[in-house]
């Protein structure tokens, strides 16, 4: 894999996501020992959620970092809409970290926008990082709308990420969102990088374009479908798996180089959008 610049800190491209992870217990040691073989082979950026199990996930990857060196870690968490203020925010938080078996979230964000005022949960997270429970925080499943009235609330454009759905067969956000973040040095996140294994009718696997462009640089489509989704620079992906062989292939996609030749082709399969449509959510 490679590192990227992440406003300042210095992380790899391809992370690893935990979603439906940590609840099946004859699953639970294969999935704990697989999200450990992967940050001990570089993908260091570990997803989770307080939504993803009810905590299980967050637990699952408390026991998976045990004993490894937490500074060399970047743990995300999230935390639900109704948790947006306090004193819910804070009880979400110690309730997260509780489960993860640490201090401190590198990164906390904002699961999806609720109806509480953008103002008040700025404040309260500014507040968190102030007593270092936080490194940073940030949003996920946020439009434009949403970000552009997000920076304009005090503290707002300390905002460090935004992690929205995003792959070669959902680009909905290329039309303004991501010119947007661009513009604004902020990076996205980016989910769901290999359609959730194909499996959303995007028939993305079968594609014959996507399989030349593979064939071409000996690697597989889903690997094709991860450096696409990094392609510029200032994206992590963070695809989720349960085998340490898959661990081993995205961490490998990271160094993968499309060069403007695939890129074209494609673009052709999978047009980027020509108009704004309503922002993609799993």
């Amino acid at each position: 894999m490679s590192l990227i610049d992440f406003n300042g800190i210095s992380v790899p491209n391809i992370g690893i996501g935990t979603w439906h992870m940590g609840s099946d217990s004859s699953n639970y040691e294969r999935d704990r020992d697989v999200i450990t073989y992967g940050i001990q082979h570089g993908a260091n950026v570990i997803d989770t959620a307080e939504m993803y199990g009810s905590g299980d996930s967050e637990l699952l990857v408390g026991d998976a970092i045990k004993g490894l060196d937490r500074d060399k870690i970047f743990l995300i968490s999230k935390f639900y809409p109704n948790n947006a203020i306090e004193p819910n925010l804070s009880r979400a938080l110690d309730g997260s970290l509780k489960r993860l078996d640490t201090d401190y979230l590198d990164l906390y964000l904002y699961h999806w926008r609720g109806s509480e005022p953008l103002d008040k949960t700025v404040a309260e997270l500014e507040t968190l990082k102030q007593k270092g429970k936080i490194r940073h925080w940030g949003v996920s499943n946020f439009d434009i709308d949403d970000m552009q009235e997000l920076v304009g609330v005090p503290n707002g454009k300390n905002v460090f990420t935004n992690e929205d759905l995003y792959n070669m067969g959902v680009r909905g956000i290329e039309y303004s969102l991501l010119p947007w973040q661009r513009k604004h040095n902020l990076p996205l996140i980016a989910y769901a990088p290999m359609d959730e294994g194909d499996s959303r009718h995007h028939n993305i696997e079968r594609n014959s374009v996507l399989q030349k462009v593979a064939d071409k640089h000996n690697v597989s489509v889903y690997q094709v479908m991860l450096a696409w989704t990094i392609r510029d620079k200032n994206t992590i992906a963070i695809p989720q798996t349960t085998s340490k062989k898959h661990m081993l292939d995205n961490i490998a996609a990271g160094k993968i180089k499309l060069d403007k030749d695939d890129l074209d082709m494609i673009n052709t399969a999978f047009p980027a959008p020509n108009h704004k449509t309503p922002l993609d959510i799993i």
